[in-house]
């Protein structure tokens, strides 16, 4: 973590007294670098989050200051004598709360004085962020033996670009962008969007620099030998909303505090700049990942670099959590993906169910309210549908896109309801499922009436307008559905996972009603996962491949393609014995194993490419998945092993997993191949871990008897012994430890008040 106290360095000595005149002929206008790095980090504040460099810099690319979708910041860089400093190393603190850039200069023109040799000043960048606000320390040490006078510059600039247009789509008309002013010290920059919200930076500096000009800041600093100066920045967000817009429909409205009609600005009307701003955040920002880890299991083993990974990942889900008014929710991923997700949030809340439930408690009540209720072709929504996707964005707001409020999912609406059912086992808080249950009922209204339409009684989807995902599983790209020589099917197309989630959903409200006295819903229900569940197994089996076919297509003709969707069948206990054991065995080949984790395609299938999206890369969660399923048919060292392929890659990775990597296959001496776009971090990859662990040790938390139930546990190689501290079940917690015993593992409960019962 970034403790305040560590910041002793940024001295008051950044007086202007150390802040030399000059002429504007003394500066050195930027080097052009509208280049993104290889190498990118991140922070988060609410809807608010930063992507920059290991430089600390903005370049304008696919990196930026976000807030609620725009980006609001597309250039911010820090130069010297017009060029970029010398990069010694960039990090982001264990706990996310803090980017730290050590820098050092090149060589320095001389200014009225003798030059300044490369690597005699040490620069460093302190970067926090606070709701929509951004504090920097920018801390210069001359270590020379000479004084020296630095021409230092940060230049900024912000393009006002909606999230979808960063990401490459192109607009027909645009917003007004405003002059940019200089007033009172600062600069102020804004737009007008087409959807009448504005949106207002100001930047501010600390001491005044000599020339403050519309895109830069320029300074002349006076450093002498062995002593340090630093300089403050900071730039705050406000969004400011016409009366008209809080009265706009959910469809238009900018962000769910206007459509309330309960707000008509937000952020800050003048940033706070300086040293005591920097030290603010940071406390703020530690404190509130310290209070999201309230409640939460810890783990811990006798292998650091696996402790240091379950910490990356419990870091990185506690970034990408936001407080909303219901609760704690993941955002997915960043930078293209910070926002409400329903399917990421629900596998999410699955990953880290037996260790925080409260996870799960905060995203059913955001669903549930947020569920539809009026059918929308536009929207991909139609009554009881659970949503895919919320977007706060300009062109969402305007319906440009139809994300505002999206629901282009078939497979969110029945894992919402497998969660709540997942959440009052491990619970028994079924205070929260009465809360839920209108939901819960409409929600399976739309399965059911979905699954009707279906000539075999299958839940399948198909767009409702040109504007929406063509597919809508969890592999959503265009050319991720399709037959065995690579043609694309006609809808609609009922996926081979999908079955296995509205199975488990019938289930679910099955078990639902039965506590609630209605045995009549309940053995309808119980038909109904029946129905699907025979379905599958003679639709969709293909005995030659001794696996289970992708999709069924409108002609009810398989897709007979090797993917791992089927490892989710497992995960949910769909398939019969025998022929879940078989899909044991086919996962675990060379076909699909990579030996970092399996592909989403097993090689050798018509659109097999280990680079795609889709086709043939490794996702975490989706191993995650395999893992959990693997384990439920006799592969339980096989989910093991795919854990130490997915820890062994996390290595590779600096401890954090990406929303995906290459699949290619895993070759001595060199590692897993990044995807060049994926999300870092994102919030299925970062809870994956703790799925594939919760399968290997075999752990089941049974809230009704007050037991959490072991069975057969297995480690990974490297580890003697794990601990899971502070497993709060229902009041009371238990702290359990697994080591290595005569070649097996075993199970031992340190202290609680909670049964540990291990299954033979």
């Amino acid at each position: 973590m970034q403790d305040p106290e560590a910041l002793g360095g940024l001295s008051n000595a950044g007086g202007a007294d150390h802040v030399a005149s000059a002429s504007s002929d003394a500066f050195i206008a930027p080097e052009n670098q509208n280049v993104a790095s290889a190498k990118q980090y991140v922070l988060k504040s609410d809807d608010t989050f930063i992507v920059n460099d290991p430089l600390g810099d903005i370049t304008g690319k696919d990196d930026g200051l976000f807030v609620n979708d725009t980006r609001v910041l597309s250039q911010l860089r820090l130069t010297f004598g017009g060029r970029a400093p010398s990069l010694l190393s960039g990090s982001v603190s264990s706990d996310n709360t803090a980017f730290t850039a050590h820098l050092t200069n090149r060589p320095l023109p001389p200014l009225g004085g003798t030059s300044t040799p490369e690597g005699v000043i040490h620069v460093q960048r302190v970067r926090v962020l606070s709701g929509s606000v951004l504090n920097e320390a920018i801390e210069l040490t001359n270590y020379g033996t000479n004084d020296a006078i630095v021409p230092l510059s940060i230049s900024f600039a912000s393009d006002f670009r909606d999230m979808f247009e960063v990401r490459g789509l192109t607009r027909t008309q645009r917003g007004e962008i405003e002059p940019p002013r200089v007033e009172d010290g600062e600069v102020r920059l804004g737009y007008i969007g087409l959807d009448q919200v504005a949106r207002r930076v100001r930047i501010a500096f600390s001491p005044a620099p000599q020339q403050l000009l519309a895109d830069r800041a320029d300074y002349s600093v006076q450093l002498p030998a062995q002593t340090c100066v630093s300089i403050y920045l900071a730039v705050a967000v406000r969004l400011e909303a016409p009366d008209s817009a809080a009265t706009a429909t959910p469809s238009t409205a900018p962000d769910a505090a206007v459509r309330s009609g309960h707000w008509s600005q937000i952020g800050a009307a003048r940033p706070r700049v300086g040293r005591a701003a920097v030290r603010a955040g940071l406390v703020e920002a530690h404190l509130m990942m310290r209070g999201r880890r309230r409640g939460t299991a810890r783990v811990r083993s006798s292998n650091p670099l696996f402790n240091a990974w379950i910490d990356r990942s419990f870091a990185d889900l506690d970034l990408l959590t936001t407080d909303l008014a219901s609760g704690p929710y993941p955002y997915a991923g960043i930078p293209w993906f910070s926002t409400p997700f329903g399917r990421d949030a629900v596998i999410t809340s699955l990953q880290t169910l037996w260790l925080q439930p409260a996870l799960a408690r905060g995203v059913l009540r955001f669903l549930a309210q947020h569920q539809a209720l009026e059918d929308s072709a536009f929207r991909d929504a139609a009554v009881g549908k659970i949503m895919h996707e919320m977007r706060k964005s300009e062109m969402a707001a305007t319906g440009e896109v139809p994300f505002a409020l999206y629901y282009g999912g078939v497979d969110t609406t029945p894992l919402f309801i497998v969660l709540a059912g997942a959440y009052a086992a491990r619970t028994g808080d079924l205070d929260l499922i009465d809360e839920l249950w209108p939901a819960l009922k409409l929600a399976t209204q739309w399965v059911a009436g979905v699954c009707d339409r279906n000539r075999f009684g299958l839940l399948d989807y198909q767009r409702a307008s040109d504007g929406g995902l063509a597919n809508q599983g969890w592999k959503d790209s265009h050319d991720s559905v399709f037959h065995a020589d690579g043609r694309f099917p006609d809808g609609p197309i009922a996926l081979v996972e999908v079955q296995a989630y509205a199975s488990a959903a019938f289930d679910t409200m099955a078990h639902f009603s039965t506590l609630r006295g209605d045995s009549s819903n309940a053995q309808q229900y119980a038909q109904r996962a029946q129905t699907i569940r025979a379905c599958v197994e003679e639709k969709y089996w293909m005995e030659d491949a001794g696996f289970y076919g992708i999709a069924l297509d409108g002609h009810g003709e398989l897709c007979r393609v090797l993917a791992s969707n089927a490892g989710h069948l497992l995960a949910f206990g769909l398939p019969e014995r025998k022929r879940g054991e078989a899909v044991v065995h086919v996962l675990g080949s060379a076909l699909f194993h990579t030996g970092w984790g399996v592909r989403t395609l097993a090689a050798g299938q018509s659109r097999f490419n280990p680079m795609a999206y889709h086709n043939g890369s490794v996702w975490p969660h989706d191993n995650a998945l395999c893992a959990r399923g693997l384990a439920a048919y006799g592969g339980k060292a096989a989910a093991v092993r795919l854990l130490q392929a997915l820890f062994q890659a996390a290595v590779n990775f600096d401890m954090r997993l990406p929303e995906l990597f290459c699949g290619f296959p895993r070759r001595r001496g060199e590692p897993p191949t990044a995807y060049p776009v994926a999300c870092l971090p994102q919030a299925w990859a970062a809870g994956s871990p703790f799925m594939m662990l919760e399968a290997c040790l075999g752990m089941t938390v049974d809230a009704a008897k007050r037991e959490v139930l072991i069975e057969q546990p297995m480690l990974p190689d490297g580890i003697d012994w794990l601990a899971i501290d502070d497993l709060r079940v229902g009041e009371a917690s238990v702290s359990i430890t697994f080591r290595r015993v005569d070649g097996k593992v075993v199970a031992s409960a340190e202290k609680g008040e909670v049964r540990v019962v291990a299954l033979l």
